[in-house]
């Protein structure tokens, strides 16, 4: 009896070696741990031996049992183990899944093209703070302080004289504080006005300004840059047209209006009937400018412009909502 159990307890410790999935393991338990299995024979063999040896055997058995058990135990956990990393590999046959690839937000690439355009007419770019000083901001552009223009743009006011800048025009006064002519830059950033949010309006925006100041700058000059530019933008089949304007800053003013591009002219609710688009703001500097930066005001004259992002972005792209700029709306970002 003892030789068949030791027999037995070689086979279990062999075959274990030799299983290597879980049907293997399956057989194995058949084999050595069922209840018809050569363990059990065993259990039933002892029944027929001299009962003084029955205790002794059975103490045996029970550790073959056990013994055994634990093999299987051991090499189900390996297997089991390892079934689990392969269901983890992917199936390198399957195609590639493509990616959602970002990109630059609509107002980043209109802002983008502009600047372009004008570094190929030679201007340079320039930037300044978003938190202004009333002199900056106002006074040294010709707003005095009891001047109605300041009430054509509500003021984030900080404190008495500290204010969120209402247009990028205070860079143009640091710009030529701090250097002389000949200067050609334009000057993109942020702004801010207190006004009523909606479809059309909102309370943060962008612009680019531009200022060119050198002797004997003229009028046509500045309408033959704006010109080239709207073409180059819009398209060279534009027309285009200027209207008187005001604007403390520049002497003489104008606004300069497009054929709306969406109708070419005919009329359509973007352009509200009329066919023309207005695009953006511009006129000579006004010599009194020129007090507050040291410029000679018989020796050099200047022009200057400015125009709003949103605006453009939303003509160029057709969105008719200024807010969905700012919402974030990736369903809404992705289309570009």
């Amino acid at each position: 009896m003892l030789e068949k159990i030791e027999k037995i307890k070689q086979a279990a410790t062999s075959e274990i070696l030799n299983v290597q999935s879980l049907a293997d393991l399956d057989s194995y338990r058949i084999k050595f741990l069922a209840r018809k299995g050569l363990i059990a024979d065993l259990f039933d063999g002892i029944r027929t031996t001299d009962a003084i040896e029955r205790p002794q055997l059975g103490k045996v058995v029970n550790e073959l049992r056990n013994e055994v058990q634990a093999l299987y135990d051991e090499k189900k956990q390996i297997l089991e183990s390892r079934a689990g990393q392969k269901k983890q590999i992917p199936d390198l046959t399957l195609p590639g899944r493509l990616r959602w690839v970002g990109s630059q937000h609509p107002l980043t690439q209109t802002l983008d093209e502009i600047k372009r355009i004008f570094f190929r007419m030679g201007f340079d770019v320039a930037t300044g703070p978003e938190i202004e000083d009333d002199y900056h901001n106002f006074e040294a552009l010709n707003f005095p302080p009891d001047h109605p223009a300041r009430d054509m743009q509500d003021t984030f006011f900080i404190s008495d004289k500290i204010l969120l800048r209402t247009h990028t025009s205070p860079v143009q006064i640091r710009v030529m504080e701090n250097q002389q002519p000949p200067v050609r830059v334009i000057m993109p950033g942020r702004v801010y006005r207190n006004e009523a949010v909606s479809a059309r309006s909102y309370c943060l925006f962008h612009q680019v300004e531009g200022l060119y100041v050198d002797e004997g700058v003229t009028f046509s000059e500045l309408k033959g840059t704006l010109v080239a530019f709207a073409k180059e933008f819009y398209g060279s089949d534009i027309k285009y047209r200027f209207r008187p304007s005001f604007f403390p800053f520049t002497e003489p003013s104008a606004e300069m209006d497009i054929t709306c591009f969406l109708c070419k002219g005919k009329g359509c609710r973007m352009c509200k009937q009329t066919g023309w688009l207005e695009i953006l703001g511009c006129g000579m500097v006004d010599p009194n400018v020129y007090k507050f930066v040291g410029y000679d005001q018989e020796k050099y004259s200047g022009y200057a412009f400015g125009m709003g992002i949103e605006r453009i972005t939303l003509l160029r792209y057709g969105i008719d909502d200024i807010r969905i700029l700012f919402e974030n709306d990736v369903r809404f970002l992705k289309q570009f």
